[in-house]
């Protein structure tokens, strides 16, 4: 688990209302949000049961879809 060097914004009253990160961390941050947007698709896709086809396959029904 990375830990982040986050740093708060607050209100009058003392109530955090944003957060700042070093520019790494943001970063970093966002690589993790994808890899987990592509697992939750993975398994997405292996509860579905649809068919597994080609990629070639697939990129070629995309294309031929936008047409």
């Amino acid at each position: 688990m990375h830990s982040y060097n986050e740093r708060y914004v607050v209100d009058n009253d003392g109530k955090r209302i944003s957060v700042v990160l070093d520019i790494s961390d943001y970063k970093k941050l966002l690589e993790e949000l994808e890899e987990l947007e592509s697992i939750r698709a993975y398994d997405a896709a292996k509860l579905s049961g649809d068919r597994a086809i080609p990629f070639e396959q697939a990129v070629s029904e995309i294309e031929k879809n936008r047409k």
